[in-house]
Order: C-alpha cells, then sequence, then structure tokens
C-alpha cells in the first residue's frame, strides 16, 4: 500500500469539490490510480472517465499513464490547457 497525495486542477477540481487529498493505493501506474479514482463513482468518475480527456503529472512532471507510482508521490490530475 502507497500513500500519495492527489491533486485536482480547474474543472476537475471545481466538480470534485477538493484541490488535493491524501489517498492510499495499491495502484502500480497512473493509469490504475485513475481507475481506482473512477470506482469510487460520483464527481471521481465523472471527471476522470475514460474518454475524458484529463492530463496526468507525476511529481510535476507532465506522464503518461503507464508512468510508475512510488510511495510519497505527488499526482495530478487537470483538463489540458488551450489558449491562443
Amino acid at each position: 500500500m502507497k500513500k500519495i497525495t492527489v491533486r485536482y486542477f480547474a474543472s476537475i477540481r471545481e466538480a470534485i469539490g477538493a484541490g488535493q487529498e491524501p489517498v492510499q493505493t495499491t495502484a502500480t501506474t497512473l493509469g490504475a490510480l485513475r481507475d481506482e479514482l473512477i470506482a469510487r463513482g460520483g464527481a471521481h468518475a465523472t471527471s476522470l472517465a475514460r474518454g475524458r480527456a484529463v492530463r496526468m503529472a507525476l511529481n510535476q512532471a507532465l506522464s503518461e499513464e503507464s508512468a510508475v507510482l512510488v510511495d510519497g508521490a505527488e499526482v495530478a490530475f487537470f483538463p489540458p490547457v488551450t489558449g491562443g
């Protein structure tokens, strides 16, 4: 079991109603963590759903779903940023 900090930004933060939370997880990758959070249901399931564009960062570096989680990691979920 790993203890990590999960941070939410922008519309995901608004939907979930929190900017961050401590999470205990058995997930070994970012993708597996996302699936665990989706399984909670409610706002987590809606905001992080497969098929939705969600960016992820591991320890403040943009990462793919295959990135390996370690104890004490910080994970961030946020919508893609657009601009012009």
